[in-house]
């Protein structure tokens, strides 16, 4: 079976970035699932897949606008310290925020006066990515998992 939309597949993965540095990778763990077409996993990555069967193995290369965006500038802003109450805030601080683009995980950046800058950005937007592959399975989603949009059970969503 091969992959294509709708269809589950399982596979390990090792993220690097241009560097080469390992960023996150399934090695020792549960491969990852994910079903194919419902946005998942990045769409450079979910191109790349598209045809592909146990056992195949692939090197990818995603550049940033196929993977977590180009780095936006205008998701950085100040936000006065007193938006966060009594919070201790520090740089490297992350939240959920509802945004003008919907919800966002933000990170605080910097601390200048009474600004907190935040950065609304993906922490790998601008970066490209490369993946080293492995497609462990390939299987027909259950009809929660069509209904819900994602995988359930080992490697996949629990819930």
């Amino acid at each position: 079976m091969k992959i294509t939309d709708k269809k589950v597949a399982l596979i390990h993965y090792t993220l690097k970035n241009e560097g080469g540095e390992v960023l996150d990778s399934s090695e020792g763990q549960e491969p990852l699932a994910y079903l194919h077409g419902a946005g998942n996993i990045v769409a450079g990555l979910e191109s790349a897949l598209e045809g592909k069967a146990a056992g195949d193995k692939l090197e990818v290369s995603v550049e940033a606008a196929e993977a977590y965006g180009e780095y936006d500038e205008s998701l950085v802003q100040p936000v006065p310290n007193s938006q966060f109450g009594d919070h201790e805030v520090e740089v490297g601080l992350q939240f959920h925020a509802d945004t003008a683009i919907g919800p966002r995980v933000v990170t605080v950046t910097a601390i200048d006066g009474d600004d907190v800058i935040i950065d609304a950005n993906h922490e790998l937007a601008g970066e490209d990515l490369h993946f080293a592959v492995e497609v462990v399975e390939v299987r027909e989603p259950s009809a929660e998992e069509l209904d819900h949009g994602h995988v359930h059970g080992p490697g996949g969503h629990d819930h």
